[in-house]
């Protein structure tokens, strides 16, 4: 079997240096140019890691170009990864490898199709989560589910725990699943349109706090959009303070460091400040 790889983020990259620890191999890399979307979370570049393995790297714009569908033509791909990637493939990309592509998205489909995977898993104050691989079709997270891992979620787990979870985690599924793809021996389970959710995208701005918030709404709120993304936080008159990391308290008011809300307090452990015009 001959595979590809699509990806511009660490998780991706996780993926790729695990099938190499595992003895398996990649014929094509492709990955965005290096000037787009240098600020996205977890962005990575292939440069170093094709060098040293001497494997093609291709850099596109869009997963679409038609430097995708002429690579899987040039390096007769049966199967392509595309992972740690936000553009949707085309029907023309889906079909092109000879067995297809494959995806892991960050939840245990059908729950929570869409986007922003970990964000929700905290604000929805799961147990547990975890990710699924499935080989793309022409829907959005709805293709067959080739395998899946569950994570358990702690009352205090953030952002930043749950990726490193959810990158130890890629590891492991591709650890399982890509010798199956190579030996062609895996097995494809149709997801549960019954049991089938969606998950809406998030934007930055969507990380405000608000007075009138409950405490718990606020810590999940902070838990959920610390590093590696942008960062929960609240208008004080001139200034914009971003809240990392906090605890709901019980201890006395005490200058800038303890916020209050509708039924507590909320001390900020780690924050910063942005004057604003």
């Amino acid at each position: 079997m001959k595979f590809g790889f699509v990806t511009c983020v660490q998780l991706g990259l996780s993926c790729i240096e695990q099938i190499y620890r595992i003895g398996g191999r990649l014929d094509v890399l492709i990955t965005l140019h290096d000037h787009k979307v240098p600020n996205k979370s977890g962005r990575i570049y292939l440069d170093s890691f094709a060098n040293q393995h001497q494997i093609p790297l291709v850099k596109i714009n869009h997963v679409n170009d038609q430097e995708v569908l002429n690579a899987i033509a040039e390096y007769d791909l049966d199967w392509l990864f595309i992972i740690g990637w936000s553009q949707i493939a085309s029907a023309a990309i889906i079909n092109a490898p000879k067995q297809g592509c494959v995806g892991i998205h960050p939840t245990l489909l059908p729950l929570g199709r869409g986007r922003a995977a970990i964000p929700w898993a905290i604000l929805k104050n799961l147990d547990v989560t975890g990710i699924t691989m499935f080989k793309l079709d022409e829907g959005v997270d709805t293709g067959p589910i080739l395998g899946q891992y569950r994570i358990p979620l702690t009352p205090t787990e953030n952002a930043t725990s749950l990726y490193t979870k959810m990158n130890e985690a890629h590891e492991i599924l591709i650890s399982q699943i890509y010798p199956l793809l190579a030996e062609g021996t895996q097995q494809l389970n149709v997801q549960d349109e019954t049991k089938a959710t969606y998950w809406e995208g998030r934007s930055p701005a969507d990380g405000e706090l608000f007075t009138d918030m409950n405490v718990e709404e606020v810590d999940r709120l902070v838990r959920a959009t610390t590093q590696p993304y942008p960062g929960a936080f609240i208008q004080l008159d001139k200034l914009k303070r971003i809240i990392w990391e906090g605890l709901i308290t019980d201890e006395p008011a005490n200058g800038t460091t303890i916020l209050a809300f509708a039924n507590g307090q909320y001390k900020l452990l780690q924050y910063e400040d942005i004057v604003l015009d």
